[in-house]
């Protein structure tokens, strides 16, 4: 006769199996609803926060895995990636309008003619700029996404050039006047 040692099992739970009572005790836990509401709602709005803090690291970190599922995709990115490697006058238009506004409130008539006019100068040339980019958008899209791309993306592309590039998010992969991945 041989002498074997019977052999440990590969794989287990690892800890032991809970007794009956141990079992029942966690078991309604569980199912015994929370009496006190003030403290399900906090303890529900904790938890959302804290989901909406993980989401967030991640999209900041560029993990496209928790990105949320209009940001998903090869078509996407690829229109991330474009819009980010030009630089635009449209990503300008918010801090210009900004000091616009506040130059139209001085109680000079000619400033605030002049002013009038590099608004109406500043949104053709932004409503211009977004037009050309979104037929230039297109067409790469055409090209390369063949029937894989909908109006959607192309609208996506042209939300994000109206973006600061600081404040876009996620953020950007490439840096301006980069060609797209």
């Amino acid at each position: 006769m041989s002498s074997t040692t019977p052999t440990e099992p590969t794989s287990g739970k690892g800890r032991p199996t809970p007794s009956r009572k141990e079992a029942e005790a966690a078991r309604k836990q569980r199912v015994k609803p929370t009496l006190d509401k003030k403290q399900a709602r906090k303890q529900a709005r904790a938890e959302g926060k804290a989901q909406r803090d993980s989401a967030y690291r991640a999209m900041v970190a560029g993990d496209e895995r928790a990105f949320p599922a209009r940001d998903q995709g090869p078509v996407r990115r690829f229109v991330r990636d474009y819009v980010d490697g030009r630089r635009m006058f449209a990503e300008f238009f918010l801090p210009v309008m900004l000091v616009i506004l506040l130059l139209s409130l001085l109680p000079i008539g000619a400033v605030v003619q002049y002013v009038t006019l590099v608004w109406l100068v500043g949104i053709a040339l932004v409503i211009s700029e977004l037009g050309w980019l979104w037929f230039q958008l297109r067409k790469q899209l055409r090209v390369r996404f063949e029937g894989r791309w909908s109006r959607g993306d192309l609208f996506y592309g042209v939300m994000r050039a109206t973006q600061m590039r600081r404040l876009r998010l996620p953020r950007p992969a490439i840096k301006a006047g980069q060609p797209p991945r």
